[in-house]
């Protein structure tokens, strides 16, 4: 907070898990999570820094079957550099030990399995004092494609297996966001995603995450030809066209929302590493990116009479897949947390 720019709320996250995915099995090499939480302690503009960081419960940043020796020692680290954590990913895809959530046999059961882990480590973070806020990030661990055999049949599979995961997050004290991406089954486009979210039926526990980069892909109907909302050969000069398609967008997946990452596409999807092609995140100054960030954020954070929802407690910057001579330049970070700082200026509140 300052004269300038006297919001406090939502606070300000980076994402830990862009050191860990789409990296090795022949792309770069993984950056450490401590070296990730330095880059992030050691962004500032204007006197203004990043409040914490959100992480992936996967090694070699966070082992899902940590002891809670391995916790209070990362509760430390995150501390220690002035900063806390907030959402968690939960490793529910079959290569990290889960599971199809399609699966109505082992993958179900496996998916749960890594559901219970990252709620249990979640919890204990909450109860060691440095997770103040957030939610436990799931997606369905499986692709459109093999969906596409049986879409209703396939949908009440995933529905089923997401309301066991509801009781699961209960039973902890968590919630549960599902991302929408259009490489998930059941969650590939913005209808099938409300689809599902209906089916579920738990809005008090189950909700939805929503990626700039990812729910622009919604718009152009990626892997949903059919659920497209802007025009076909539309090129990305009349910017009203694309309020309007946000507006169609958001009606429908905003009221679900409870966790919210900042981030900048230009309309075109990539992938790399063992991580499937989806929406490309590209830097907040990317002169490609089709989003105005502060501007297109507020079609999330604000309601259809335009008053602030305060919906979620701190936002997130996610951008995956950046070359690591990239992130490892600290003038990244610093134009990433100005564009974190534009959307709260613009969208947020005072505690």
């Amino acid at each position: 907070m300052s004269a300038s720019h006297p919001n406090t709320f939502p606070k300000l996250h980076n994402a830990a898990w862009p050191g860990v995915v789409g990296k090795g099995e022949g792309s770069e090499p993984a950056i450490p999570l401590d070296t990730m939480l330095d880059l992030t302690a050691a962004a500032s503009v204007d006197g203004i820094k990043f409040d914490g960081v959100d992480l992936f419960l996967f090694a070699p940043h966070v082992d899902i079957d940590s002891s809670l020796d391995d916790l209070k020692v990362l509760a430390e680290k995150v501390r220690s550099r002035g900063l806390v954590i907030g959402s968690v990913v939960a490793p529910v895809w079959p290569p990290t030990g889960g599971g199809s959530a399609m699966d109505e046999g082992e993958g179900r059961t496996k998916f749960l399995e890594q559901v219970r882990k990252g709620c249990h480590i979640a919890k204990t973070l909450r109860e060691l004092g440095v997770r103040p806020y957030g939610i436990v990030r799931i997606d369905t661990a499986t692709g459109p494609g093999d969906w596409a055999a049986d879409p209703k049949g396939n949908q009440a599979k995933i529905a089923e297996t997401f309301k066991q995961a509801a009781v699961i997050a209960r039973d902890h004290g968590e919630r549960l966001a599902a991302e929408g991406e259009i490489c998930w089954a059941g969650m590939h486009s913005w209808r099938t995603m409300v689809d599902l979210l209906e089916r579920v039926g738990e809005p008090e526990t189950v909700g939805f995450q929503a990626d700039m980069a990812h729910t622009l892909l919604y718009t152009l109907g990626e892997n949903a030809p059919e659920d497209r909302i802007l025009p076909a050969g539309y090129d990305w000069q009349d910017p009203a066209v694309l309020d309007d398609a946000l507006k169609t967008l958001t009606a429908a997946l905003r009221p679900w929302t409870i966790d919210f990452h900042i981030a900048q596409n230009d309309a075109t999807v990539f992938g790399s590493g063992s991580h499937d092609h989806t929406g490309r995140h590209c830097l907040a100054t990317d002169p490609n990116g089709k989003l105005d960030i502060p501007h297109h954020a507020g079609f999330w954070m604000r309601d259809e009479s335009g008053k602030v929802t305060k919906a979620f407690k701190h936002i997130c910057w996610d951008g995956c897949m950046f070359p690591n001579e990239v992130m490892m330049n600290p003038k990244t970070w610093n134009d990433i947390l100005s564009a974190m700082i534009a959307v709260r200026d613009a969208h947020g509140w005072q505690a």
